[in-house]
């Protein structure tokens, strides 16, 4: 079964320093068709003006990634971490028990692009932590890269969450296949570009929902294609 989330359809808040599109509810946006997909509880796409940003502030039970499109966003939290995430770099934190962060355009000028994905944990109660890490998505295309995993196999991250995180460019022509194994669902989050995924034609900021599919196949369009991939339970 197959299902396309229109990046036209999605919620939008435009607070003059973050213009936000949501796929899901969130904040004061609210449908209730479209509160998650099994694990997937958030994925904002966030456009944040030169010296805006989000101020410290607190999440629990969550784990969240940040994976930045365009600029830079400079990351401060309460476990001393800190540091600019840029495109190519894949930022993980498991919220846990409960730690706080903040996160401003490393730019006071230029704009920062970026999604903002959060799922439910596995496990209640770990301990909070931090990592940060460069995947060659951008300079090894045509591939579906493992960023964070349960077991962080591959040299991927890992967090509390049974689900896996790929991430892939693909050129024009090309196409990338993968085959379900244990779990049984996934969603597509288009990044930029356009392609076909199981025969849908999709565009930038569209999502799309397969459960009981054997495989997916992702095939670029004409002006290539970057995703995100979660594979879920």
């Amino acid at each position: 079964m197959i299902s396309i989330r229109k990046s036209k359809d999605r919620g939008h808040a435009n607070h003059g320093w973050l213009d936000s599109q949501f796929t899901f509810s969130f904040a004061d946006y609210y449908d209730p068709q479209f509160m998650g997909f099994r694990a997937l509880r958030v994925i904002n796409e966030d456009v944040i003006a030169g010296g805006g940003g989000f101020p410290t502030h607190g999440h629990r039970e969550m784990e969240i990634v940040t994976y930045v499109l365009e600029g830079g966003v400079e990351h401060k939290d309460s476990l001393g971490s800190g540091g600019v995430i840029v495109p190519s770099d894949v930022q993980h934190m498991s919220a846990g028990t409960g730690l706080r962060h903040s996160e401003f355009n490393a730019s006071k000028t230029a704009p920062a692009h970026m999604l903002q994905i959060w799922l439910l944990p596995n496990t209640a109660g770990v301990t909070p932590s931090y990592s940060q890490k460069r995947f060659p998505v951008a300079t090894e295309p045509n591939f579906l890269h493992l960023l964070v995993s349960p077991d962080g196999r591959n040299e991927s991250l890992t967090w509390a969450a049974d689900a896996e995180l790929y991430g892939a460019r693909i050129d024009v022509g090309d196409k990338v296949e993968h085959a379900f194994n244990a779990r049984q669902h996934g969603w597509v989050q288009v990044a930029r570009g356009s392609g076909i995924v199981n025969g849908q034609r999709v565009e930038q900021g569209d999502g799309l929902a397969l459960s009981e599919e054997p495989e997916i196949s992702v095939q670029a369009g004409n002006d290539g294609i970057e995703f995100l991939f979660f594979e879920l339970a």
